[in-house]
C-alpha cells in the first residue's frame, strides 16, 4: 500500500508516478506560457515610455545598427504624434492577451479534457507567421522587424508542443486514483 497526495494506492505505485510527472510538465509548460503572453500583454500598456527608452539606449551604444535606430526612432515618434485613441487600441491588444492567458486556466486544471486550448494557442502561434508576411510589407514594416515578430510565434509555440506531448501522455495513464490530485 502507497501513500500519495494523502490517498491510498494499493499496487505499482509506478503508473501513478508517472501520472504526476506528466501532470507536472504539462503544468510547467502551461505556465511558461502563460507567462509569456502576461508579459507580451503586460508590455504593450507603456508602449510610448519603452519606445523611448530604448530609443535613448540605441543611441547611447555606439554600435547599435542605424537600421535598427531610425526604426526605433521612427516607432517612437509615430507614438508620440499618435491620438490618444491610438494607443487605446494597443490597450485592448494587451487585454487580448491577459483574456488568452485566462483561458489556459482550463488545460492546467484538467489538461486532457481542455487539450483543445492548448491545440487553439498552437494554431495561434503559427498564425503569426503569415500574418506578419502578409501584413507587414503592407504596412511598410522592415523584413528584419518581421522576423521579431514571427518569433513570438515560434518561441511562444515551444513550450506548447511540450504541453501537448505530455498531455498526450497523460491521457495514456489510469486517472481513477488520482481525480483528487489534477
Amino acid at each position: 500500500m502507497w501513500i500519495l497526495c494523502g490517498m491510498t494506492l494499493t499496487g505499482d505505485p509506478a503508473p501513478y508516478a508517472a501520472r504526476v510527472s506528466a501532470l507536472a510538465r504539462v503544468r510547467f509548460w502551461l505556465v511558461v506560457f502563460v507567462v509569456g503572453l502576461v508579459l507580451s500583454g503586460v508590455t504593450a500598456f507603456p508602449l510610448e515610455w519603452e519606445s523611448g527608452v530604448l530609443a535613448r539606449v540605441l543611441h547611447a551604444v555606439p554600435w547599435s545598427p542605424e537600421p535598427l535606430v531610425a526604426w526605433i526612432d521612427r516607432v517612437h515618434a509615430g507614438l508620440v504624434a499618435a491620438p490618444d485613441f491610438l494607443a487605446y487600441g494597443t490597450d485592448w491588444l494587451a487585454f487580448a492577451h491577459l483574456v488568452i492567458a485566462v483561458a489556459f486556466w482550463g488545460p492546467l486544471r484538467d489538461p486532457v479534457r481542455n487539450v483543445w486550448v492548448v491545440q487553439f494557442g498552437m494554431i495561434a502561434c503559427a498564425a503569426i507567421i503569415p500574418l506578419a508576411l502578409i501584413a507587414g510589407p503592407v504596412r511598410g514594416i522592415p523584413w528584419w522587424w518581421l522576423l521579431i515578430d514571427m518569433s513570438f510565434g515560434v518561441v511562444g509555440v515551444i513550450p506548447l508542443i511540450f504541453a501537448h506531448r505530455a498531455i498526450r501522455e497523460l491521457a495514456k495513464r489510469p486517472t481513477d486514483t488520482l481525480a483528487a490530485v489534477a
